[in-house]
């Protein structure tokens, strides 16, 4: 399992309260696209509509820009490949308040391309400035350990 394209800010916006994995329908040039980690996760998210999960907001750029069809959208709403079981689950945590279901990374499984999705918690300002202090205070601690300044 390689990590393709990761959410970089996922964590730093979100509390990730559970995980769940969903295959993605892709085109063929999208494919070799996102196997060269090209792909931008930033500001996409995950709806549940008509019984089906699409995935909002991915930007994937064409493999080739002469080979691409007339017409493509890179950022196109990707449907999400689901079980009946996972999405009756995902659609009711989607209708609580306060939740929200955002794309953690693309990877490779064999030959195919999944997606890692997490049950998500915005986090407060606050919140987030203790994860910078925590963040800045580990390297700190590191550096002392290393025998640095």
């Amino acid at each position: 399992m390689k990590i393709l394209v990761k959410n970089q800010k996922v964590f730093f916006n979100y509390e990730i309260a559970d995980k769940y994995n969903a295959g993605v329908e892709l085109l063929g040039f999208e494919v070799k696209s996102i196997k060269e980690g090209k792909g931008n996760m930033e500001g996409s998210y995950i709806i549940i509509r008509g019984g089906e999960a699409f995935l909002i907001g991915l930007d994937i750029p064409p493999f080739q820009q002469n080979n691409t069809p007339e017409g493509y959208d890179p950022k196109r709403n990707r449907r999400l490949l689901l079980n009946k079981k996972e999405l009756l689950i995902l659609a009711e945590i989607e209708k609580e308040k306060g939740l929200t279901l955002v794309p953690i990374s693309l990877y490779n499984n064999g030959r195919r391309i999944k997606l890692e999705l997490g049950v998500a918690k915005g986090k407060k300002k606050f919140d987030k400035r203790q994860t910078i202090k925590k963040r800045e205070s580990d390297k700190e601690i590191n550096r002392t350990l290393k025998g640095g300044r």
